[in-house]
């Protein structure tokens, strides 16, 4: 039996109203040779999927969390090429075949993987926000913590294919980690991988009310620390961007009403690269 070309894997957790979205997006891009895995990472409550013979389901009896269920689904998938859905985000129907596109028209040196255009949207389905990709991040760096392109965002990761080789190579997501998870993810990939950005917009990020592992503040405090210990030569290397990073955990801590982390923070970048940290007040 021939091997789809990309495989397409949707971690999930008790979102049965939102789940069928995702996959339903996935099952109509406009590339074919693909297989859709859902990875259920111990749901109390199921969702009804379409009947599809391209989509297959994983249930976990015990949660691993939503990065030891994209684990399950990379070893789980037959294709050459890998990307990642949100359970509560969807794909646009060009999405696996423009990035495949892009991919095969590069001239870069193997491995290469691919960003492209993301949308945040509403409930209703309104644009709130369009976020487009660095054009290049060459084998050797460090993604977001390079000097940003003009217009361009490093929050597109979502948007990533890459061959799932590659994503077995740098030993799959780190499964101590529940937030920041693309963060930690990229500062891997990268090294081992150059990153070609696209400006076509594939994926919708949506804005709900609903609760999201990434929103928690507890746990995106405890991740914030992690991450930087893991990475602390890489961040050390750069520290206009570590002062940067600091500076926005800091405000997104006080927004969140985290007032004494958000203070520890602040007189952390301004330690960092007290020139890049008041910028921002400018």
């Amino acid at each position: 039996m021939r091997k789809p070309l990309l495989s397409i894997i949707i971690p999930t957790r008790d979102r049965p109203h939102l789940l069928p979205h995702a996959v339903n997006s996935a099952l109509a891009q406009t590339l074919d040779d693909l297989e859709v895995i859902v990875v259920d990472d111990a749901s109390t409550q199921m969702a009804q999927l379409p009947q599809d013979s391209r989509l297959r389901v994983i249930r976990l009896e015990q949660s691993r969390g939503g990065s030891g269920a994209r684990n399950v689904g990379t070893e789980a998938a037959q294709g050459r090429w890998v990307t990642y859905l949100d359970d509560d985000d969807r794909l646009l129907p060009q999405m696996a075949e423009v990035s495949l596109a892009a991919i095969a028209r590069s001239s870069a040196t193997p491995p290469i993987g691919v960003i492209s255009g993301l949308e945040k949207v509403s409930d209703q389905g309104e644009v709130i926000k369009v976020r487009v990709p660095p054009t290049l991040c060459p084998k050797g760096s460090h993604f977001f913590l390079e000097d940003p392109e003009a217009g361009r965002s490093y929050a597109t990761k979502q948007t990533l294919v890459v061959e799932r080789a590659v994503v077995l190579q740098i030993g799959g997501w780190d499964e101590q980690f529940r937030s920041r998870v693309h963060s930690e993810f990229f500062l891997r990939l990268n090294p081992v991988c150059t990153l070609i950005g696209i400006p076509t917009v594939t994926y919708q990020l949506r804005s709900h009310s609903g609760t999201r592992v990434s929103g928690n503040p507890k746990l995106r405090q405890e991740s914030f620390h992690r991450l930087i210990e893991k990475h602390w030569v890489a961040f050390e290397s750069h520290p206009r961007q570590f002062a940067q990073f600091v500076y926005r955990h800091a405000r997104n801590s006080w927004r969140q009403r985290q007032f004494r982390a958000a203070l520890l923070a602040m007189g952390w970048a301004l330690r960092i690269n007290p020139n890049q940290t008041l910028r921002n007040f400018l």
